[in-house]
């Protein structure tokens, strides 16, 4: 069974008239495409009861060891940007995947680290990851997905130019 040929953004959103732009389209069709990611992502992370914000949360402290991170420093790692990381963080400890210290030199730090039950969280995503990651690959194929990465890139360090402070934050 092959795959059905792929449907241009205006189409799929019912787009009547032209683009203002193809800067437009592009915009929209990368608003549209993202919206599908996280959609299908969401999907898979709620089968362990987790919002992909707290899945990000969980990935960044595994990579982090055993060492953990401050809470501000996750907020500034996440893919999205996350204004209430302290309560994103506060469930996760609820759930019990997540431990979260004060500083032993310095009381204000809060240092979390992963549990051994969001470590096994995470290990059962592993798979469903993976096979996102395969579905995206055999969709693009490597070396367009290689320029498409670079684009991606090129076109957030424009867009970070371009604000005020120059940090896309």
């Amino acid at each position: 069974m092959s795959e059905p040929a792929p449907r241009s953004v205006a189409e799929e959103i019912g787009q009547r008239i032209p683009f203002a732009s193809r800067g437009q389209e592009a915009m929209v069709a990368l608003l549209r495409t993202a919206d599908v990611v996280r959609w299908t992502l969401s999907q898979e992370m709620a089968t362990e009861d987790l919002t992909l914000q707290q899945y990000n949360v969980l990935r960044i402290l595994r990579g982090a060891g055993a060492e953990g991170l401050p809470t501000l420093e996750i907020g500034e790692r996440m893919v999205e940007r996350q204004p209430g990381v302290t309560r994103l963080v506060d469930r996760l400890v609820k759930k019990g995947l997540v431990d979260r210290r004060r500083g032993a030199q310095d009381r204000r730090v809060v240092r979390c680290t992963i549990t051994r039950s969001g470590l096994d969280t995470l290990g059962r995503l592993d798979d469903v990851v993976e096979d996102a990651d395969q579905r995206v690959v055999d969709a693009v194929g490597d070396d367009d997905l290689g320029r498409l990465v670079d684009i991606l890139d090129a076109l957030r360090a424009g867009l970070r130019e371009r604000q005020p402070d120059g940090s896309g934050s």
